[in-house]
């Protein structure tokens, strides 16, 4: 775990389940921007409290609860009480979603979950299992668990979220701001010059780019070349190429932003990538249960 004082945190992925992100933290001091994620989050908070702000209001997840988080859902993090909180996440994408919401539920439409917070000790134990059958590489435990899960949350608290989509001329404005950004993302505009070239005053543009993303121009392209980091880092760029590919002046304005998004400094979060790489080059059957043991002591 990458950590400092009381404060640690592994953000990881294990190669039998794809398309899934895993994260282990304690948080104390840690204060999660506001922010998106192309994957759901599933939090299971072991201890202590959650608070993020979601969906125009402050949600607080405490232990046997968990925070559950659509993808592109704007949402920050703190702690809620002085210890701080420690929890257990699971980030599966969309497509596995979809795939397991197919398969176990009746949800027509794109799966989501409805409520932020969820009362339910009995899911947040099974999102440890699934962090634990990781660990021990055991993949059989892992795609099981991670499947039961995903199934119950759907049936507790799933639905096809209403996408809002809004046919005005503010939220065709923010589209297009939003597409110069995504092309300018190096050397962007300043917010005067972006209204200026799509026709509209400055106030306008930023009160249509809140209303159509949830956040300012300035804080969505921030989450954008973090994201974008994140796909550079996946595939083997290092953290100083990758900041400055995105924008970032140099690594350390990027280890900034990058940790107060996701949790842990690039370096980290490459590291846990480049031994997932390194796994599936020579992955041991998962029914050998002392060999299992013995590589994730290694």
């Amino acid at each position: 775990m990458a950590g400092s004082g009381r404060e640690v945190a592994r953000h990881w992925r294990y190669a039998e389940l794809p398309g899934v992100d895993l994260l282990r933290a304690r948080y104390v001091r840690k204060a999660f921007v506001r922010h998106t994620h192309e994957h759901f989050v599933i939090a299971a908070i072991a201890q202590g409290v959650e608070v993020f702000h979601h969906s125009g209001a402050d949600q607080y997840a405490g232990a046997g609860t968990l925070a559950l988080v659509n993808p592109d859902t704007p949402h920050t993090g703190r702690a809620g009480v002085p210890e701080g909180w420690r929890y257990g996440a699971v980030y599966p994408s969309p497509e596995v979603v979809a795939e397991i919401a197919a398969e176990t539920t009746t949800i027509r439409g794109t799966p989501g979950f409805v409520s932020p917070v969820l009362d339910d000790p009995y899911s947040v134990e099974l999102v440890h299992q699934v962090l634990r059958a990781a660990d021990e590489g055991n993949a059989l435990a892992a795609d099981t668990l991670l499947r039961v899960a995903v199934t119950r949350l759907l049936r507790l608290n799933g639905g096809s979220p209403a996408r809002r989509e809004v046919r005005t001329a503010g939220a065709k404005v923010a589209a297009r701001a939003r597409a110069v950004l995504e092309e300018r993302m190096v050397e962007p505009p300043t917010l005067e010059r972006l209204a200026a070239d799509l026709g509209v005053s400055a106030f306008s543009l930023l009160r249509a780019f809140r209303d159509a993303y949830g956040m300012p121009p300035h804080a969505w392209l921030t989450d954008a070349r973090v994201r974008r980091a994140l796909r550079l880092l996946d595939g083997g760029t290092s953290p100083a190429e990758a900041a400055v590919a995105v924008g970032f002046t140099d690594q350390p304005h990027l280890n900034r932003h990058f940790a107060r998004i996701v949790g842990v400094p690039p370096g980290a979060y490459q590291r846990e990538r480049k031994n997932v790489q390194d796994e599936r080059r020579g992955l041991l059957l998962p029914s050998d249960p002392w060999q299992n043991r013995q590589r994730s002591q290694t």
